[in-house]
């Protein structure tokens, strides 16, 4: 007997696919309408208003880089949850400075840096340029802060007037770089940890190796150092018309300095002349309305940031017109792969040097390093890029940023011209490998490993056993031929002999002055001046700038459009960031070497990478 009901007819088939139909429209209606209502609500309002008089506040917050870390929907999602770490473009602050250095509806400048964390010394002074940028319009310029950073002061130190709370005080150190050392750690967990390295100065190891600084790494990073150090005095010291050892004498002079004012570090700093007044809050507002006015709505005086001041000018993706000059981030850490923005991935940022190479209006490409290196192999991929590139008859300049070390001087070196600011920091050519083994700390907890292999290399890198001789040996040659690799390549692209690169090499970190000396880098200048080089390489005579990044897709910017709405306030977080104990600074230290340890992802485990470039301020 059939069954009906399980072979329907013809036309319950047609009816059950239009009521498909039907639901499946109705569905995209619904949601096609929910989605509208959602963009609606949480779209961002009108461009903000420029009103004449206005002061411009110039309130970098968190970290200053060349490229934020993470997808757009990524840091939505963390700024959604109050969890953001906080970074603010090199670029965003220059351009905002820039705009209204040319705009005359804005009455002053104010440096609002208490949430400034850091930056690289020439991240500080590129935005110190366009400080000075400003100040030649006649319109002033002043610095608000309960305390002062060094790195908060360096920018502060090119306004008109420093205000200070009295309160607050100038905390300057000099530069320093300290590092953890885990040898004796190692040794109580009976961790083999397998080194190898060529080049004396390539210090990366040392930390898993020795319980202190060697003294080739101590010499090199104190080269360097002092040679940023010096910039630093010289460019402060012009500023507020004290010399290199009025500064160092209110440093190394601290407690004799203190106790003259009894322990009252506003007023020394007063006194030294390092700010121009001690005032609360109140008392700044009230000096900069005597320029702007008075907003009587939010009882301050007239202004508006950064953010809403870039907004209120809209885009700049392409700056110009004519041909294009794509500049491509390269910053963060190299790593095998495809990376998000914030790191360096060998096939993310390769894709982004291909796609610009096969653009018809592409004449020339700048390379934005700002990095300390990572993996070899990643960094091969990117440089092969650049150098088809080349062979394609694109111009390709390296432009270096605070830092552009091993892998981050090797994707550079291929360049028609490469160009760092005296106080980048760049070299460390060399190659390490490391490869721990656990063996006897698994013992200790009664875990043993055997087995058996069909040749003797079977089972050569694994974690639990001990690294055999064989496995010893080759990667000591791979790294040697790593190394040999490196310096043959420098010499070819930068028209050395081998054994003059090989003499500023085994290693050694260098400041962008002594790299410029050494024949490492062929001119001394920022990301505008590399620009302008490309478009010269390229006979260019007008040109438009492109920043050549991931576009996010239009999924993720709907979201992050959505998620911006929903602000950490509405979720009952808080995004300030708390100042940071001593205690948390060393567990984040700790975390980051973790972190990083955990990034090495290179194939061949071989590692063009910059650790004496950390550099705390």
């Amino acid at each position: 007997m059939s069954k009906d009901w399980e072979n329907p007819g013809l036309l319950a088939r047609i009816g059950g696919a239009l009521t498909t139909t039907r639901r499946v429209i109705v569905n995209l209606l619904f949601f096609g309408v929910l989605i509208l209502l959602l963009f609606l609500i949480f779209s961002p309002d009108d461009k903000p208003q420029v009103d004449r008089g206005m002061a411009l506040v110039v309130n970098p917050g968190g970290m200053l880089v060349e490229q934020r870390s993470g997808t757009i929907l990524d840091r939505a999602i963390d700024r959604a949850l109050g969890q953001e770490r906080p970074e603010t473009l090199v670029r965003d602050v220059v351009r905002s400075i820039e705009l209204a250095t040319e705009d005359d509806r804005i009455s002053a400048l104010v440096l609002s840096l208490d949430e400034l964390w850091g930056g690289g010394l020439s991240k500080l002074e590129t935005i110190a340029e366009a400080i000075e940028g400003f100040r030649e319009t006649d319109r002033p310029v002043y610095a608000i802060g309960d305390r002062y950073s060094q790195s908060q002061y360096f920018l502060a130190s090119h306004a008109d007037e420093i205000f200070i709370h009295p309160s607050g005080q100038v905390m300057l150190t000099g530069f320093g770089s300290y590092l953890n050392y885990y040898k004796g750690a190692i040794d109580m967990l009976d961790v083999e940890w397998n080194v190898f390295r060529v080049g004396e100065y390539k210090s990366f190891v040392e930390p898993y190796m020795r319980e202190d600084m060697s003294d080739e790494d101590r010499e090199a990073r104190l080269a360097y150092m002092n040679d940023l150090w010096d910039a630093w005095l010289a460019q402060v010291g012009e500023r507020r018309q004290l010399g290199p050892d009025d500064i160092e004498a209110f440093i190394d002079g601290i407690p004799d300095n203190l106790e003259a004012v009894d322990g009252d570090f506003a007023t020394l700093a007063l006194e030294i002349g390092l700010v121009d007044a001690l005032l609360p809050r109140d008392g700044m507002r009230d000096r900069i309305i005597e320029v702007s006015g008075r907003d009587d709505e939010h009882g301050s005086f007239r202004q508006i940031n950064m953010e809403n001041y870039l907004l209120a000018h809209g885009d700049d993706k392409k700056q110009g017109r004519g041909k294009t000059i794509a500049v491509i981030p390269a910053v963060g850490p190299i790593m095998d792969g495809n990376q998000p923005p914030g790191a360096i991935g060998g096939d993310s940022t390769a894709r982004l040097i291909r796609d610009a190479r096969r653009d018809d209006s592409v004449e020339a490409i700048v390379l934005h390093v700002d990095s300390p290196g990572g993996s070899a192999f990643a960094s091969d991929v990117i440089l092969r890029q650049l150098e088809l590139a080349q062979e394609d008859g694109k111009v390709v300049v390296a432009s270096m940023g605070s830092v552009a070390a091993s892998g981050g001087y090797w994707i550079s070196m291929a360049a028609d011209e490469i160009w760092a600011h005296p106080t980048t920091i760049t070299g460390s050519i060399g190659v390490v490998a490391m490869f721990p083994t656990f063996e006897e700390t698994l013992k200790k907890i009664g875990i043993t490993s055997d087995g058996v292999g069909t040749t003797e290399m079977a089972g050569l890198f694994r974690p639990d056993r001990a690294m055999s001789d064989d496995a010893r040996d080759a990667l000591e040659l791979s790294i040697q031929h790593s190394y040999r690799e490196f310096i043959e390549r420098v010499a070819e692209h930068r028209q050395m002999s081998v054994s003059e690169v090989d003499a500023v090499a085994r290693g050694r970190v260098w400041s962008g002055i002594d790299a410029h000396r050494t024949g490492l880098v062929d001119e001394l200048g920022g990301l505008e001046e590399a620009i302008d080089a490309a478009a010269s390489l390229a006979e260019l005579e007008q040109w438009q700038v492109r920043y050549w990044e991931r576009e996010p897709s239009w999924r993720e910017q709907f979201m992050a459009d959505l998620l911006g709405g929903a602000s950490a306030e509405v979720l009952g977080l808080n995004e300030s960031r708390l100042r940071q104990a001593p205690h948390r600074a060393l567990l984040e230290d700790l975390k980051a070497d973790l972190e990083r340890l955990d990034s090495f992802n290179d194939p061949n485990h071989l590692y063009y990478y910059c650790a004496a470039c950390d550099l705390r301020q």
